[in-house]
C-alpha cells in the first residue's frame, strides 16, 4: 500500500515516471484518481486537455490541408467543366449561326417557290402578265444574223424549247436544223419529188406548218400532201406518219407540258392525235372555211383562225363544246395565244386585234397595223396582209409580220385594254413566220419572196432565209 503511495508521490516528478509504469497500474491509478479526484489529476487533466489540444491543431491543419487539396481540385474540375461550357456555348452558337442562314435560306427558297407556285396559278388562270416590254431596246443591224439554206420561200419555224436550235420548213419541202449557237446546220432533211411518197423518207409537198413538244421530244411537221410527219428532234428520224386530214394541213400545236398534238387543216377539220401511242383520238367540226393558224396552251383546248369565214374558236375538249368569235373583218390569217385568257389575231385588212375569251368581240383593234414603207415600192396599205403574229407567252410583249419592211412590235396595255406599238425591225420579205425564244432574249423570223399559202405577189429584192433578232434590254430590268 505504501509502495503504491510513494508512487503516487512520485508523480510530482512530473510525467516521466508516469511513462515507465505499465499500462495495467496506469489505468488503476486512473479509476483512483476519478473516484478521490486529487489536486494531481487537475493537473493531468489540464495537461491531458492540452495536448488533445494540439492533436486537434494538428487534425485541422490536416483538415484544412485537406480542404485545400479539395478546393484545388474543385477548382481544376471547375475550369474543365467552364471549359466544357465556353466549347458547347461556342457549338451551340455556331449551330445557332448556322440554322439562322439555312431558315434565311429556306424562307429565300420559299418565297421564291411560293412566288412561283402563285406565277404558275395565275398562268393557268390566265391573268398572268409580266411588264417587260418597255426594256426592250430596238436591235441594230448588228444584233440580226442572217441563216440562208432553203432555196425556196420559208414558210414555217420552230424553237427547241432549250433555246439551242431552230427547225424551219420551207417550199422546197426540206426541213434544216440550226444551230442558234454556232449559225450554222446541224442537219439538213431533203425533200422530195412528187410522187416519191412512198419511197421517200420526208415530205414531197411544201411544208407548211411545224411544232415540237415542250420536253422537246416529238416535232411534227405537216405539208400540202395532207401527210403529218413524226420526228426525233435529236436525231432527225422518222417516227411516225399520220393520214387522216383531206386537204393541206396548215397548222400544228402541242399542248403545253404533253404528248397531246392538235392538227388544222385545209378541209375545216381540227384533228387530235396521241403521240404516246401513236393513235389518232377525234376529230372536231365547226369552221365554214379553210382553218388558216392554230395554237394550244396548257389546258386541253386550243385556238384557231378560219381565214374567211371570219370566226375564231376556241375549242374545249373536255367540255366537248367551243367558242365563237365574230367581229375582226375580212380573212382571218393567224392567231397566237398570249395566256390562257386572251390571244391576238390578225387579218389580210391589215388589222390587228386583242381578244379576251370572256367576250365575243375584239376588245381593241388597231387598223392599218403595217402601213408600208416608203424604199418598199411594192408594199401598199390595202395590200399589207398580217401574215403572221406571236406573242411572249404570259407578258405585254407581241409581234406582228407582214410584207411591207419590218416586223413591228407591241405593248399590250394594263388589263389588256389597248397595243401600243414599240418599235420596228426592218426586214425586207413575207414574213411567213415569227416565234419568240422561251427567254426572251431573241426573236425568229421566217423570210420568203411569196407568201407562205400561195404565189399572189413575189417581192424579187427578198431573201429566203431566218433572221434571229437578239435584242438588248435595259439594265434595271435585269
Amino acid at each position: 500500500m505504501s509502495f503504491f503511495i510513494k508512487s503516487r508521490g512520485n508523480q510530482k516528478g512530473g510525467l516521466g515516471s508516469k511513462r515507465k509504469h505499465p499500462a495495467g497500474s496506469k489505468g488503476k491509478k486512473t479509476q483512483k484518481s476519478t473516484v478521490k479526484k486529487p489536486k494531481n489529476a487537475l493537473k493531468l487533466g489540464s495537461v491531458d486537455e492540452e495536448i488533445a489540444s494540439d492533436s486537434e491543431i494538428e487534425s485541422d491543419a490536416g483538415l484544412v490541408e485537406l480542404k485545400g487539396h479539395s478546393s484545388e481540385s474543385e477548382l481544376e474540375e471547375e475550369t474543365a467543366q467552364e471549359k466544357k461550357l465556353r466549347l458547347t456555348k461556342q457549338y451551340l452558337a455556331h449551330l445557332e449561326a448556322e440554322e439562322a442562314d439555312k431558315l434565311e435560306d429556306e424562307a429565300h427558297e420559299r418565297d421564291l417557290v411560293g412566288h412561283r407556285l402563285k406565277q404558275d396559278l395565275l398562268e393557268q388562270a390566265g391573268r398572268l402578265q409580266k411588264q417587260i416590254a418597255d426594256s426592250y431596246v430596238l436591235p441594230t443591224n448588228d444584233d440580226i444574223t442572217v441563216l440562208r439554206g432553203h432555196q425556196l420561200p420559208i414558210t414555217c419555224l420552230v424553237i427547241t424549247p432549250d433555246d439551242k436550235h431552230i427547225f424551219s420548213g420551207a417550199k422546197d419541202c426540206s426541213i434544216i436544223k440550226w444551230s442558234i449557237e454556232t449559225c450554222k446546220k446541224v442537219h439538213v432533211i431533203h425533200g422530195g419529188r412528187k410522187g416519191t411518197e412512198k419511197k421517200h423518207i420526208g415530205h414531197t409537198a411544201h411544208v407548211l406548218c411545224l411544232a415540237i413538244s415542250t420536253d422537246g421530244k416529238f416535232l411534227a411537221s405537216g405539208d400540202r400532201n395532207k401527210l403529218i410527219h413524226i420526228w426525233n428532234p435529236d436525231t432527225c428520224q422518222l417516227l411516225h406518219t399520220f393520214t387522216g386530214h383531206r386537204d393541206a394541213v396548215s397548222g400544228l400545236a402541242f399542248r403545253k407540258g404533253s404528248h397531246q398534238l392538235f392538227s388544222a387543216a385545209h378541209d375545216r377539220f381540227v384533228k387530235i392525235w396521241n403521240l404516246d401511242e401513236m393513235a389518232y383520238v377525234e376529230t372536231l367540226l365547226g369552221h365554214q372555211d379553210s382553218i388558216t393558224s392554230i395554237d394550244s396552251l396548257t389546258r386541253d383546248r386550243a385556238v384557231t383562225s378560219g381565214g374567211r369565214d371570219g370566226s375564231i374558236r376556241i375549242w374545249k375538249v373536255v367540255e366537248e363544246s367551243q367558242l365563237v368569235f365574230h367581229g375582226h373583218g375580212g380573212s382571218i390569217d393567224c392567231v397566237a395565244l398570249i395566256n390562257e385568257e386572251h390571244f391576238i389575231s390578225g387579218a389580210d385588212n391589215n388589222s390587228l386585234s386583242l381578244w379576251s375569251v370572256l367576250k365575243k368581240k375584239p376588245g381593241y383593234t388597231v387598223h392599218n397595223t403595217h402601213p408600208g414603207t416608203a424604199d418598199n415600192s411594192g408594199s401598199s396599205t390595202g395590200e399589207n396582209w398580217i401574215t403572221c403574229v406571236a406573242s411572249l407567252q404570259n407578258t405585254d410583249l407581241v409581234a406582228s409580220g407582214s410584207k411591207d419592211g419590218c416586223v413591228r412590235l407591241w405593248k399590250i396595255g394594263q388589263g389588256f385594254k389597248s397595243l401600243t406599238p414599240l418599235f420596228t425591225i426592218p426586214i425586207v420579205g413575207f414574213i411567213n413566220a415569227l416565234q419568240f425564244s422561251t427567254s426572251g432574249n431573241f426573236l425568229m423570223a421566217a423570210v420568203g419572196q411569196e407568201h407562205r399559202l400561195g404565189r399572189w405577189w413575189r417581192l424579187k429584192e427578198a431573201k429566203n432565209a431566218i433572221h434571229i433578232i437578239r435584242f438588248k434590254r435595259t439594265q434595271d430590268d435585269r
